[in-house]
């Protein structure tokens, strides 16, 4: 099976994407990790401002499956949450890379050390 790769993300070994967007980072779980997890049935977000190192977990999604901590692939601030995953969950299944994106981070680092889009390929065939 092929999963959607956004050559615009780079991604952490634990399946999370980063996509910088006028100096902030978006962050999401991939599509490799919403078709592991099943269908998603509840996320818990961080608050704005919240402060989070590279690698720390920051959130968690719970599906039919599993319960999984999600992992900051940069060290920031949150400066922004979607609120629609509250009472949308199934978005993060729907939209990975869009309407199901997770936190936007203000990063103290950059995407440096993250995987490119191929090596997530590879990682995850």
């Amino acid at each position: 099976m092929s999963f959607e790769v956004p050559e615009d993300c780079r991604f952490l070994a634990s399946h999370e994407w980063a996509r910088t967007e006028d100096g902030t980072v978006r962050v999401g779980v991939s599509d490799f990790a919403q078709d592991e997890l099943g269908d998603v049935v509840f996320v818990e977000l961080p608050a704005e401002g919240d402060r989070f190192v590279r690698e720390e977990a920051f959130g968690v999604v719970e599906s039919i499956k599993a319960v999984s901590d999600i992992y900051a692939p940069v060290t920031g601030t949150v400066t922004e949450t979607n609120d629609r995953l509250a009472n949308e969950p199934e978005l993060v299944n729907e939209a990975p890379y869009g309407e199901g994106w997770m936190v936007v981070i203000d990063p103290d680092d950059g995407l440096e050390g993250l995987l490119s889009p191929a090596e997530y390929r590879e990682q995850t065939e």
